[in-house]
């Protein structure tokens, strides 16, 4: 009964986490959020995989910049891990059950993170409209 309620409540936090994640790219404005669900996946190294892309370099950091401050001010989280802000052409966050690709779009195209886990559910995030 213990570990069902354990998965239950670190579902709910990985949920959690990846909803203030998209929140934070969505205030910067990162384009075509792509959401990878790895559950699926054997031996997948976290839960899920945000992908977005910044037009340059300045808006790259902005949205990694964002995300972090986003997910700390609502949840108290810090990242565990990152790399990628010196030169900004790929940032990945790390926060263990949810990892986040914050690239320029020459280098998400290059990458194609998307492709390479193709098994995994993905859920594309609509850009609001600013009309």
């Amino acid at each position: 009964m213990q570990k069902i309620i354990k998965e239950e409540f670190i579902e709910l936090a990985s949920t959690e986490l990846r909803e203030k994640v998209v929140e934070g790219i969505q205030k910067k404005k990162g384009h075509d959020i792509v959401v990878l669900d790895m559950a699926q996946i054997e031996n997948a190294v976290c839960r899920y995989f945000i992908v977005c892309h910044g037009e340059s370099n300045i808006q790259v950091t902005a949205i990694a910049e964002t995300v972090e401050e986003h997910v700390k001010t609502h949840l108290h989280e810090t990242v565990l891990h990152r790399e990628g802000y010196r030169n900004a052409q790929w940032i990945l966050l790390d926060y263990g059950d949810v990892v986040v690709h914050v690239f320029q779009k020459p280098y998400r195209e290059f990458y194609n993170l998307e492709a390479l886990w193709a098994d995994a559910e993905r859920n594309d995030i609509l850009e609001e409209l600013n009309i």
